[in-house]
């Protein structure tokens, strides 16, 4: 209902004013869909059962060094998530949940907001600076406010509301193929890390962005990105690889793809997930075109790799959509993550606009020195 009212407001603002109209709009948008959903929602203890997951493993982190229990009784005691996850939990295990204030600034939902909002000023600001202009060079202020649009979007802002585990890994992910293409290897190879030790969903990055640094700045700087990502992805999850390896093998791999002791939520009526309810048979035919996938979007990255930001987070959406369409165990929730993707790459990082062709000074050469031409007889 906030989000209606929102959005209705919001398509007034922009109707009936011309020099605010758009400044007004989105301000609305994101005030009807974001803003007051998530206070109500945070201040009512009201979210989706991840939320209270990452906030366990936050507090079982600072116990016992990891986010995961060694025999869960219930899927709700289930991590499916890398140890990075916990980061956002940390909040509620330090301040607890004694006042509006402790159960508002300990709400993983919030710190996930942060994250997200932080990685795509950022990217802005890494898009400015390459291109020698302002950190709104590629749009200006409308590029801004597409982005506030965006936001304020039901494929973000419900996320955001409810949930929002995704938010970090998606501005992560960006951030990632933003410093790809300005060729800053080991600033994407740090955002990949952070990335990947989140979900293992994000690993096909990693390749999609070795291939934008080889194809910008050849295969030194993409040994060095793929370099950063891998060991910072390793120094991020090996502790608690190390102190649980069997718990986050279960939970982390075998319980998203519904081979562990519990049942995954993740059952909407997706390809692979119809397949894998055929019974192992089936489960087998969607693991084998999961992998065939997989394989195609690999070597479409030999064989044509992308050329810039928009081609990259193209082929990352195309190669994410495969895999959670081809899962074993999924749900439609997921693919607001490419979307997320693709759109941003658009608008925070789209292609330059052009110099119209009547602004171009076209330089000649220096006329050559005229002939002289004989006078006809008697002309004087």
């Amino acid at each position: 209902m906030s989000a209606c009212l929102g959005y209705l407001c919001a398509a007034v603002a922009a109707l009936s004013s011309r020099s605010r109209g758009l400044a007004v709009s989105v301000w609305l948008a994101v005030g009807g869909a974001v803003i007051v959903p998530l206070a109500l929602l945070v201040l009512t203890g009201t979210a989706q059962s991840e939320v209270g997951v990452v906030e366990r493993s936050g507090m079982l982190t600072l116990r016992q060094a990891t986010p995961y229990l060694a025999d869960p009784r219930t899927v709700f005691e289930v991590t499916p998530y890398l140890p990075g996850m916990a980061v956002f939990g940390l909040p509620r295990a330090m301040l607890g949940d004694g006042g509006p204030l402790p159960r508002l600034l300990g709400d993983a939902r919030l710190w996930c907001a942060v994250a997200f909002l932080g990685c795509l000023w950022a990217a802005r600001r890494a898009i400015g600076h390459r291109t020698g202009a302002p950190s709104a060079a590629t749009g200006g202020v409308a590029s801004g406010y597409a982005v506030g649009a965006l936001v304020a979007s039901p494929a973000v802002a419900l996320p955001l509301c409810v949930s929002g585990v995704d938010l970090p890994l998606t501005g992560l992910l960006f951030l990632a193929l933003v410093f790809a293409a300005r060729r800053r290897p080991v600033a994407a190879g740090l955002a990949l890390a952070a990335a990947c030790s989140l979900k293992w969903t994000a690993w096909p990055a990693v390749a999609v962005a070795v291939a934008l640094l080889a194809h910008h700045g050849g295969i030194r700087k993409a040994v060095r990105g793929a370099a950063v990502a891998v060991g910072g992805t390793v120094l991020l999850v090996l502790p608690s690889a190390l102190l649980s390896p069997g718990p986050l093998v279960r939970q982390v791999f075998a319980f998203p793809t519904g081979r562990g002791p519990f049942e995954t939520p993740a059952a909407s009526p997706l390809p692979g997930r119809l397949l894998a309810d055929l019974g192992p048979a089936g489960w087998y035919a969607a693991v084998a075109l999961l992998s065939a996938g997989g394989l195609a979007v690999a070597v479409s990255l030999l064989v044509r790799p992308p050329h810039d930001l928009v081609s990259a987070a193209d082929r990352l959406a195309v190669g994410l959509c495969v895999a959670f369409l081809l899962a074993p165990a999924g749900r439609f929730g997921y693919l607001a993550l490419p979307l997320t993707l693709a759109v941003l790459a658009r608008l925070v990082g789209g292609a330059r606009r052009k110099v119209p062709a009547h602004d171009v000074v076209v330089r000649t050469s220096r006329p050559a020195r005229p002939v002289p031409v004989p006078l006809a007889r008697g002309a004087r």
